[in-house]
């Protein structure tokens, strides 16, 4: 589907009021939207917290898994090539992401059962993503956003203290609530941070984590409907899972990562007749030769240390289980 073709469906679902899912990778080249009674149909199965075409019974697979994480070697030359740039001045934030192998008896449809997340998608054999990650949310003539950044593990000591208090996360976050702050403003006005930096918990199938994330709203201006397929590709990709400044840092991004993202990082969400709930297509596993990839990553600044780097990328890769997830 082309932009054009995807804003005129984007358009006619959202003023006939017909509820629809909608996908959309992370370079805005494969385009879905489905009403959601046809979504299974054309295999996808979603679950938007709690509204869903997915019911089926508990998986009673072992959950257990074996990472065989990206080379470390491979990820330190590639995260050197991204300071040389941090230290130039042609990005001062990127997003750095790998696919590390996943071992495990549980196929994509079980690990889309099996995760606890509020937005999880399957499509056929191709993947599966269980995000904690709001995209955007649209409640009336309001938006909002929820960048999403700075993680760390819960068993450190005084670990909400220490993540708060990080000077690079800190940076890190304001870095991207500012970028999503001025993305929202290109289809929004009155746009504020109403929250920001509050820590949640999320139980994983190896330990617990704590991240941060902020609230920003701005209002949408008379008409929005008519244009939303071309205002959501506009906000894309999302700042937390890119960088900034964005279109120089996609393009160093797209040098340094050793396969395209494809659907990874890209955008999914459903309508529900009144309001619109998105993700990021973050903690994401895909099937490729009958294999399964884990692809993760996070933030690089210049003052990074790469052997901080590569923990955290091991660190996310999880499947997050349990009440509160």
């Amino acid at each position: 589907m082309d932009p054009e073709a995807f804003n005129a469906s984007v358009a006619r679902h959202l003023k006939d009021g017909t509820p629809f899912l909608f996908v959309v990778d992370f370079d805005c080249r494969r385009l879905h939207v489905h009403a959601l009674e046809t979504a299974a149909r054309e295999g996808f199965l979603y679950d938007i917290k709690g509204n869903t075409n997915a019911e089926g019974p508990p998986v009673d697979k072992p959950s257990s898994l074996s990472i065989i994480p990206v080379d470390e070697a491979l990820y330190a030359g590639r995260f050197r090539n991204v300071q040389s740039h941090l230290r130039a001045g042609d990005t001062y934030l990127l997003n750095l992401t790998f696919p590390s192998e996943l071992r495990t008896a549980l196929s994509l449809a079980d690990i889309f059962h099996l995760a606890r997340a509020p937005y999880k998608l399957l499509f056929r054999d191709v993947f599966t993503v269980f995000s904690p990650e709001c995209f955007i949310r649209i409640h009336g003539d309001h938006v909002y956003t929820y960048p999403m950044k700075g993680t760390i593990d819960a068993r450190v000591p005084d670990a909400r203290a220490v993540l708060l208090d990080d000077r690079k996360e800190q940076w890190e976050h304001n870095t991207i609530v500012d970028l999503m702050r001025n993305d929202l403003s290109m289809i929004a006005r009155d746009v504020a941070v109403t929250r920001y930096r509050y820590v949640e918990r999320i139980r994983t199938t190896r330990n617990e984590i704590l991240q941060t994330s902020s609230e920003i709203r701005g209002t949408l201006p008379t008409g929005w409907r008519d244009r939303f397929g071309h205002d959501l590709l506009r906000l894309l990709p999302a700042g937390s899972i890119s960088g900034a400044p964005k279109q120089r840092t996609v393009e160093i991004i797209r040098k340094n990562e050793i396969a395209p993202r494809g659907y990874y990082t890209g955008v999914f969400g459903i309508f529900d007749g009144r309001d619109l709930d998105s993700a990021v297509s973050i903690r994401f596993v895909e099937s490729v030769g009958g294999r399964l990839y884990y692809k993760s990553g996070g933030g690089i600044t210049a003052d990074s240390v790469l052997a901080d780097e590569y923990r955290e990328l091991v660190q996310k890769i999880y499947i997050p289980v349990g009440q509160g997830d």
